[in-house]
């Protein structure tokens, strides 16, 4: 696969002080690269200076494979589109406001209304064609504003939050809606987002700003599974954080001691080194100390006690002391029939491949 746009050394500054480095990033043709970052962490300064709407003070930016350099900022941003947050829409018609794109680019009559027919098909308002932008709903002015960007037929499609401002069904439609469309034209693009589902499932691969840097880029799998330092694990997810010192190392399997337990983990790590054990909520298993555990390949057994309960949607987050803090994911209806309760003892399981070691 052949890079479309790589980007190195570049540094965005305001006020005298940067507000972005990233040192290496690139965008693989063809490919969703999910970009995410809690508010304020320079994801939406990486997208416009990536399109050249922000001064940068040092770049160097390859374009298809040729040094943007020399491309005029006109000329380099005809190759993209770009949906934001909000929808900019023209105070005129849904075909007008698809069709401003293809008019610039002077197409001819014919082929501009062949592709706003084209794409208000595909995402379904081309009942609304002849509706003013003024009235549509802010689900509709998304769709309108996303439908403009894909006629263009960009080489690379930008889009900054695009559903964030959307109420919780009109998001999950339009959502389901434009991973279809991603699917079935391949297009790349750069999807900025700071919700982690979202990054899950359009991203092929995810890069994580924090602190206005560039910390980690890889697979969701890699970035959730495996991340770099305690702040980006925080961040995506991993709220199991213990601190321990590696004991013993045997075939691929490290021995770290932690709060006076032995606890195993797949690894590499010299004995001695002090090392952070991440484990995500969902990768613990609960039982009630009196209930037999099935056996399983979980090589890691301890003993705690529930410290708190708190509902989070269809699943519970559970919080065990064990000499430590462990956070679990559970079912609610798990909850009701084990049934678990605050200050009641249990057993919890991990698998030593559950765990992810950050040394220190």
């Amino acid at each position: 696969m052949n890079s479309l746009l790589e980007v190195s050394d570049l540094v965005v500054n305001r006020l005298g002080r940067a507000v972005l480095s990233v040192d290496h990033l690139d965008i693989q043709q063809g490919e969703v690269l999910a970009v995410i970052g809690p508010n304020g962490a320079g994801k939406s300064t990486l997208l416009l200076a990536l399109a050249r709407l922000l001064p940068i003070e040092r770049r160097q930016i390859t374009f298809a494979g040729k040094s943007a350099a020399g491309t005029s900022d006109l000329a380099y941003r005809r190759r993209i589109g770009l949906v934001l947050q909000e929808p900019l829409l023209m105070d005129t018609s849904v075909f007008e406001n698809v069709a401003a794109g293809l008019r610039f680019r002077n197409l001819p009559g014919p082929e501009v209304r062949r592709r706003v027919d084209e794409w208000t098909g595909c995402l379904g308002i081309a009942h609304l064609r002849e509706r003013p932008a003024r009235r549509l709903s802010g689900g509709e002015a998304q769709r309108v504003s996303l439908a403009r960007a894909f006629a263009i037929q960009p080489d690379l499609l930008m889009l900054d939050e695009p559903f964030s401002a959307l109420d919780a069904p009109t998001r999950l439609r339009l959502l389901d809606d434009f991973q279809s469309l991603l699917a079935a034209t391949s297009i790349t693009t750069i999807f900025i987002t700071h919700d982690l589902d979202e990054a899950l499932l359009l991203g092929d691969r995810v890069a994580v700003i924090l602190d206005g840097r560039l910390r980690q880029t890889g697979t969701p799998q890699e970035v959730f599974n495996s991340p770099v330092d305690q702040e980006v694990a925080a961040f995506v997810g991993v709220e199991t954080v213990i601190p321990g010192q590696v004991t013993a190392v045997y075939e691929g399997q490290v021995t770290v001691e932690a709060g006076g337990l032995d606890l195993q983990a797949v690894g590499e790590a010299a004995p001695g080194r002090s090392v952070l054990l991440c484990l995500r909520p969902e990768d613990i298993t609960l039982w009630p100390h009196d209930s037999p555990v099935p056996r399983s390949s979980a090589r890691n057994l301890l003993k705690g006690y529930i410290r708190r309960i708190t509902p989070q949607g269809p699943l519970a987050r559970v919080v065990v002391d064990c000499g430590f803090t462990l956070v679990a994911l559970v079912t609610r209806a798990s909850v009701q029939d084990m049934p678990l309760k605050e200050e009641m003892q249990v057993t919890i399981t991990f698998k030593a491949s559950a765990v992810h070691l950050i040394p220190r």
